[in-house]
């Protein structure tokens, strides 16, 4: 299957192999849907250089993550050498235009990661993003709340929000800024929204990064450290949802699962794209630094004075000098995969079900890890809510995978 696309040519190789099992969505239903929204899903992506996610066996299976661009491409397709805080670097796809997105498609990618800046200047970013990422148990109408805080902090502070759901269980919120301020300082700022959303309502948002600590909506401004990238507006989730951007009048009353591949490009067909105005609201960072500024830093934590030869006495894997978590934790599996992960869970919780009757949702700790092209899982329990003497001790991990083994 060839397109012809922008004067040139695309192949589409295999689209009748099956990308989302449970739907029965192809490859093909793929390249259809990004064809059919192709207006709103450039604007997110044109001129950025791309992280390329490549589920290359379908949805149900985890991903790869390339950041070079395949040495085999064609000559059309440009790249832009990205430089990490690390000091590495990698040239990177450069989505010009849908010829360049339906290419990356072709490669397995489903959802599209751009970084936030544009090839023609790549150390100043072009838009601040926040995450908003719930803890386990936290119901959809309290991330709205939150979002709406959120709106409100960035309008305060002069500049334009742009709501959008995540295609997953959190939410997404954009400014459009001026292309002047460095990576360090566009997160700085959006640590002071999240901050100042927390301050507001503490009771439902949190700006707190350690994960053990959360509560409610963590209102994530990590995103904007530089090697951080963000599902952008129109992507394909895994889960066969859309990020979704929306207007500010819909968002109290949307439901995630409204947005998927099937009902999003009749969507935009019929009322266009909410974020068409974007780029004509850059807006500036200073009134959101001077309140960084006021915040002042948070407190830092504790070091752990001593941890085993294995590093993973008591502290859930933290060493010596490292930080100290100021809650209980105990790490219980690291793992290939989530399942694996989860399996080794379930072992724990029946060696110890008095204690897996006292955990909460939120007191399950489940992080997909970035190893060197693909993720992870590991998963702490925070004991908290058990008694103290009851509380298991750290043990050998029910699975221990070292994604760097072999490096």
């Amino acid at each position: 299957m060839v397109l012809e696309l922008d004067g040139r040519e695309v192949e589409i190789t295999n689209p009748d192999r099956v990308v989302f099992p449970r739907t029965g969505h192809t490859k093909g239903d793929l390249i259809a849907y990004y064809q059919a929204v192709a207006e709103g899903a450039l604007r997110g992506v044109a001129d950025r250089p791309v992280i390329l996610k490549r589920y290359v066996n379908g949805v149900e299976e985890a991903p790869f993550f390339q950041k070079r661009a395949p040495a085999k491409r064609p000559g059309w397709v440009e790249v832009a050498q990205f430089g990490y805080a690390s000091g590495r670097t990698a040239d990177e796809v450069v989505v010009r235009d849908l010829a360049h997105l339906l290419w990356t498609v072709n490669l397995g990618c489903v959802d599209l990661n751009p970084h936030p800046v544009r090839a023609g200047d790549l150390e100043h970013p072009d838009e601040l993003r926040i995450d908003l990422d719930p803890v386990p148990g936290v119901e959809w109408e309290q991330i709205v709340r939150v979002a709406l805080h959120a709106r409100d902090v960035l309008e305060d502070h002069g500049l334009t929000a742009w709501p959008k759901t995540s295609g997953s269980r959190g939410f997404h919120i954009y400014a459009r800024i001026e292309a002047r301020w460095t990576f360090h300082e566009v997160r700085r700022a959006a640590e002071a929204v999240a901050r100042e959303v927390e301050r507001r309502a503490p009771e439902i948002a949190t700006s707190h990064w350690w994960k053990e600590e959360r509560e409610g909506v963590f209102v994530d401004y990590n995103q904007n450290a530089k090697d951080r990238t963000v599902a952008s507006a129109y992507s394909v989730r895994p889960t066969g949802r859309v990020s979704t951007p929306l207007a500010w009048d819909e968002v109290e009353r949307c439901r995630p699962d409204a947005f998927t591949i099937a009902t999003v490009p009749e969507r935009l067909a019929e009322n266009g794209d909410p974020w068409a105005p974007m780029d004509g609201a850059a807006g500036t960072l200073d009134a959101l630094l001077d309140l960084a500024e006021k915040q002042g830093p948070r407190p830092k934590a504790p070091k752990a004075a001593k941890a085993d030869k294995s590093g993973k006495a008591g502290t859930a894997g933290e060493s010596e000098g490292r930080r100290q978590s100021v809650k209980p934790l105990i790490e219980i599996a690291r793992a290939e995969t989530e399942d694996e992960a989860k399996a080794g869970f379930e072992r724990w919780k029946a060696r110890h079900p008095d204690v897996a009757r006292l955990l909460r949702p939120a007191d399950v700790l489940v992080d997909s890890m970035r190893g060197r092209s693909s993720t992870w899982t590991r998963i702490r329990v925070n004991l908290q809510h058990v008694p103290e003497a009851e509380r298991p001790p750290q043990e050998p991990l029910e699975v221990d995978y070292d994604p760097w083994r072999g490096r």
